[in-house]
């Protein structure tokens, strides 16, 4: 049994809010898994194809100015900002939670994590709630996903 297969399975948002209410220093990852992530512990740059000195995350721990709004909220919008990239990433791609230090920044400033801690997977019945969540805002919001290149 590999690595990853070890995880735990968060399966509901609920149970993802509970996570990062409760610890700090948490990221989403969109990868095949720390079981392919944790040999190198670095990320490429899509548009360069330059390696990076962390792997690329987002994090999901609350900023002060979100106040008290609900943390659900929150994390459901880190979630969908993203849940595009199984589709555009390829077959195996999907999210994990991990815990670990930064690094560095990204081309899109996304965090870049070493000391890199694995802690659960994330079932997709979580990100289908997230988009619900999303969907139930009072503003329309779409994800964070880059068009192709114009002639392809």
């Amino acid at each position: 049994m590999s690595r990853s297969d070890d995880l735990p399975v968060v399966r509901t948002l609920t149970e993802l809010t509970e996570l990062v209410e409760r610890q700090q220093g948490l990221y989403v990852r969109w990868s095949r898994g720390p079981g392919t992530d944790l040999r190198d512990v670095s990320s490429t740059d899509d548009l360069t194809g330059v390696p990076m000195s962390g792997l690329s995350a987002n994090p999901l721990d609350v900023e002060e100015w979100w106040e008290d709004r609900p943390v659900q909220v929150w994390v459901a919008r880190r979630l969908h900002d993203y849940a595009h990239l199984p589709h555009e990433k390829g077959p195996g791609v999907r999210p994990w939670v991990l815990a670990g230090k930064e690094t560095a920044r990204g081309p899109d400033n996304e965090p870049l994590v070493t000391d890199a801690r694995p802690m659960c997977w994330i079932d997709q019945r979580v990100i289908d709630e997230a988009k619900a969540e999303v969907s139930r805002q009072e503003n329309p919001w779409g994800p964070l996903r880059r068009s192709g290149r114009s002639g392809r």
